[in-house]
Order: C-alpha cells, then structure tokens, then sequence
C-alpha cells in the first residue's frame, strides 16, 4: 500500500517538473514583446498572467472531476489540453496575436488547472500527518522544473533562430514534452481507499468537530498525537466561510512582489546592465529559489504553524520589494534569488492552510477556489508591471513603483492573516 503512495508522489513530482515551465516566462518576455506585441511589454506579460488566472479556474473544474471519476483521468485530460494550446501557441504571430492570449495562456492555464491541485491534493491523502512536508516537495517540483528548463529553452531558442523568432520551436518541443510526461504520469496517480492512514494507530480517540453551521462532521478515529479535528468543507460550505475570503484576499496580495519578479527578472538584469546571457541567471536564480523555499518552507510550517509562517513569508516579501531599487551589480541576482525564496514558501503554504482549515476531502476543488486570489494576483500584478516597465525601458529605476506597491500588497496580506488568526482562536 505504501509503495503505490510513493509511486503517486514521484509520478506527481515528474509531472510538476514539466509544469515548471511557467516559472521561465521571463526568458520568452523580451522575444515576444517585441515579435508579436511590437514592444508592449505589459500585453506580452499579461500571456502569463493569463496562464495563472485560468490555472485557478483549471484547478476548480479539475478537482470537481476527480472527484466524479479519477485523478488519473483529469491529469491525462489536462496533459492533453496543455500540450495543445502549447501547439497552437508555436503558430502565432503578430497578426493575430491574440491568439497567444488563448492558447499559451487560456488553454495552457486550463490544462495546467487540471493537473495542478489534483496531484498535490492525491499525494497528501497518501501521507495525511505530512502535509506541510509532502506539499512542499510537490509544489518544490514545480519550482525546480524552471531551474532545469531554463538552460534547456534558451538553447532551443537559439536554435531555431535566437530571440524573437525561436520561441514558436520552443512551444513546440514543450508541447511534446508536456503530452509525454503527462500520459506517462496519470498512469501512477490513484487515491489511497477509504479508511487509509499511513501512521499506526497506537491509541485510537474518537475526534468530532466543532459545533458549526458550515461544516460537514463526521466521527473518525485518530492517533492521539493527532492535533487536527475532523473537518470536512464541501465547495459551497467553504464559499460561505468568511475564512475562505481571507486566505484567498490573502493569497493575491502576497504573490505580488514574486510574480512581478518571475515575469521580468531578465529584463530588470539586462536594464542594470548585464548581457542577455548573464542576464538568465536571474530565471535561474529565483527557479532555483523558488523551488527550494517551496520544500523548506513546507517543512518549517509543520513546526511553525501555517499561519504564523505565512505571516513571516510576507513579512519578507514586504521588505525585499522596497530594496530592488537599491540593488545593483552582482547584488540584484541576490535580491531575485531571496524574492523566489520567501515566493516559493508562500506557494506551498496556501495549499497546506487549505486543506487544515476545510480538510482533505474535497481539497482539490476547495483550493482551485483558493487559487482564484493567486489568478487575479497574477493578472494586476502583470499589468502593473508591465505599465512601469513600458515607462522604463531608458531607466529602469522607473520601474520601482511596482515594487513599492508590492510591498504595501504584502503589508495588507499580514493584516488578512492577523484576522484570520483571531478567528481560528475564537473558533
């Protein structure tokens, strides 16, 4: 039994690794604005966002089919409409460049949904007492997937025909990849049966939750060790929660700084002075990062507690937004590298203080709706910064009021989680 669990992570870690590849938009950015978007840095960048924004829709319908049918189907199904809109994204040009907008970012942020919460959701019901540390090497996955593509799509770049015109071959070499690695891949996703517990119980109690109109509670014998009540959100019980709106609120304001960082790290580097392949350590820097703040992170708030750990994460965002101005030289490869980092942990985070607050069972819809904060954070944070960066394309010093209003995005968020922990202390 345990072996098909850990058959699960490693299919699930295989197929994050590929998805990683919307962690290096920042390599394609420079090349696209200028092929497609005639230099509109903000219309190249919103591609992107995009793909972020209909993750979370992706995610929602996915969770809500793997819960009628199989996990495995959902991935292959997404594995299918990923690798497509990647496919179609290799046809577009500045003619219709809309058609980016749809395939790269609609289909792709779809397909991507599919896959996404439904593998972190499968692998957590394999090790229940873990969350924090399995969510992290999942969600790491996704972040190192950018550290080994990078190199990889900048290579193929250059291949068929360098900046501005080799990224049409790049799409489709990633399409193949993504249909490859996502059929394989479902093949090896199957929920743990009913009743599974991946720790021996030693000394069974009967847990209940709390008294609560919005919750759906069942008596379920644990561990004695287990500090967690038995707590079961269905979607529109979570809807109703007023908890569920803060971590979402909370979720959009603190990937701000990060995800302006992600879409425009190589650019900020060249601006500061770096040729453009120097410039690619700063993709790599804050995938390598992001990958690892994602794992350590996780396992710190096992520890820690998910809250006061968010708390701390965006703590750290609010001050490395304000010093991006500041950085200079070798410097700024540091800043980006420390940006990933405290971006990583707060996406591994938000799917573990999920599934604590509204339970496992329905964990792959619950946080499909979660991540509609981190879609809409996706989408203001791109325009955001693709305005300033549009203003800044003589001094990029320009672009700090981005930043800035990262920065005051982040302050809000530990305001969201300060309430949100008065109100698991009254519950």
């Amino acid at each position: 039994m345990k072996k098909q669990g850990f058959y699960c992570v490693l299919a699930a870690i295989a197929i994050q690794l590929s998805l990683g590849v919307a962690y290096i938009w920042s390599v394609f950015q420079t090349g696209i604005a200028n092929s497609i978007f005639d230099g509109n840095n903000a219309a190249a960048g919103l591609t992107f966002s995009l793909l972020l924004a209909t993750l979370t829709f992706g995610s929602v319908i996915g969770g809500k089919l793997a819960g009628k049918y199989t996990t495995r189907m959902v991935v292959f199904i997404g594995g299918l409409i990923l690798s497509a809109g990647f496919f179609l994204a290799s046809f577009v040009r500045s003619d219709y460049a809309w058609l980016l907008w749809l395939s790269y970012g609609v289909m792709g942020g779809v397909g991507m949904g599919f896959t996404y919460s439904t593998t972190i959701a499968c692998a957590q019901k394999w090790y229940p007492h873990k969350k924090g540390l399995i969510t992290g090497i999942i969600v790491a996955a996704l972040g190192f997937g950018g550290v080994i593509f990078t190199p990889i799509v900048e290579v193929l770049i250059q291949s068929f025909g360098g900046t501005g015109v080799g990224e049409s071959g790049t799409f489709m070499v990633l399409s193949a990849v993504f249909l490859t690695v996502c059929t394989i891949g479902s093949l090896f996703l199957k929920n743990p049966p009913d009743g599974y517990s991946a720790q021996p119980v030693n000394a069974p109690v009967t847990g209940t939750a709390p008294a609560d109109s919005e919750t759906t509670t069942t008596p379920v014998t644990q561990p004695a060790s287990a500090t967690q009540q038995a707590v079961s959100y269905t979607p529109s019980q979570m809807l109703k929660s007023v908890k569920f709106y803060l971590i979402t609120a909370a979720f959009m304001l603190a990937c701000m700084g990060g995800l302006m960082m992600i879409n425009f790290a190589k650019p900020i580097a060249e601006a500061k002075g770096f040729a453009p392949a120097i410039a690619a350590i700063g993709v790599l820097a804050i995938s390598m990062f992001n990958s690892a703040g994602r794992l350590i992170w996780g396992m710190v708030s096992d520890k820690l507690g998910r809250i006061n750990t968010i708390t701390l994460l965006l703590a750290g965002s609010m001050l490395l937004s304000l010093l991006v101005n500041l950085a200079g030289g070798y410097l700024i490869f540091i800043l980006i590298a420390l940006i990933g980092f405290f971006y990583g942990g707060l996406l591994s985070n938000f799917p573990s203080l999920t599934a604590d607050l509204f339970g496992p069972v329905h964990m792959a819809t619950n946080y499909g709706f979660v991540l509609l904060g981190f879609g809409g954070g996706a989408v203001i944070s791109s325009q955001i910064a693709g305005h300033y960066r549009n203003l800044a394309l003589e001094n990029i010093d320009l672009m700090f009021p981005a930043f800035i209003i990262a920065s005051c995005c982040a302050a809000l968020g530990i305001v969201l989680m300060f309430i949100l922990r008065v109100i698991n202390k009254k519950a």
